[in-house]
C-alpha cells in the first residue's frame, strides 16, 4: 500500500486565474467527501428497527488554504472570488484532484512582527462547469 508519508508540498492552481494568483501555500485541506446522511426507510410495516438507506448523491465540501501573499495583488485575488472554475490539487507525489469550484474567501490572518504574513483561504466545490454540466471530480496519477 503506497501513502503520503509527507504533506509537503502540496499545491493549488485555479486554471482561471492561473499565475495571476500569486499566492504561495503554507498549508491545504483538501475537500472532503459526504454521502449526506441516511434516508429514514422506516414504515408502519417495520417490527422491530427503525430502517434507514443511503442517499444517492454524494457532496464534496469545501477546501481551505493558509497562503502568503503580495498586497499588490489584493485587486486580482478580489476578482477571482466566485469566479467558478477548474482546481487542481497536486499532492507531493505529483498526483491531482480536480474539481470544478471558486474562491469564496481571502482572509488576511493578523499581521504580527517576526511572522509571516499570511491569509486563510476557503473553496466551495461546484460540481458544475461553466456551461452548468455536472462534473465530477477527477483523481489522477
Amino acid at each position: 500500500m503506497s501513502k503520503l508519508t509527507d504533506g509537503f508540498s502540496t499545491r493549488i492552481n485555479f486554471a482561471a486565474s492561473g499565475a495571476s494568483l500569486s499566492m504561495e501555500e503554507t498549508e491545504v485541506t483538501p475537500p472532503g467527501i459526504s454521502g449526506g446522511g441516511e434516508n429514514d426507510t422506516t414504515t408502519m410495516a417495520n417490527t422491530t428497527w427503525r430502517t434507514k438507506y443511503p442517499k444517492s448523491l454524494k457532496t464534496l465540501s469545501n477546501s481551505s488554504f493558509t497562503a502568503a501573499y503580495d498586497p499588490a495583488d489584493l485587486n486580482t485575488l478580489v476578482a477571482a472570488v466566485n469566479v467558478n472554475q477548474e482546481i487542481v490539487i497536486t499532492f507531493p507525489d505529483q498526483s491531482t484532484w480536480t474539481f470544478w469550484g471558486w474562491l469564496d474567501e481571502f482572509t488576511p490572518n493578523a499581521l504580527v512582527e517576526g511572522e509571516m504574513p499570511t491569509a486563510s483561504c476557503t473553496i466551495i466545490p461546484s460540481n458544475m462547469d461553466g456551461s452548468n454540466d455536472e462534473i465530477a471530480p477527477a483523481y489522477s496519477t
